[in-house]
């Protein structure tokens, strides 16, 4: 049986905080930013969590479950 191998894809996309939840980051803060307002541009810099929706996916992905 080989190990089971965590996606390299979600490694480096997620982190797992102390109370068990998944942290991400915001898309669409690479380029073409002259277009984007500050306010805009200052939200996408801030972390958020995983949506319930896509939880099951990514936990499945990290072999959490």
């Amino acid at each position: 049986m080989p190990k089971m191998k965590t996606k390299s894809s979600a490694k480096k996309r997620f982190k797992v905080t102390g109370t068990g939840k998944i942290k991400r980051k915001h898309a669409f803060k690479n380029h073409i930013l002259t277009k984007k307002s500050k306010k805009r541009k200052l939200k996408l810099t801030k972390s958020g969590l995983v949506s319930n929706s896509d939880l099951n996916n990514i936990k499945e992905q990290l072999r959490l479950k």
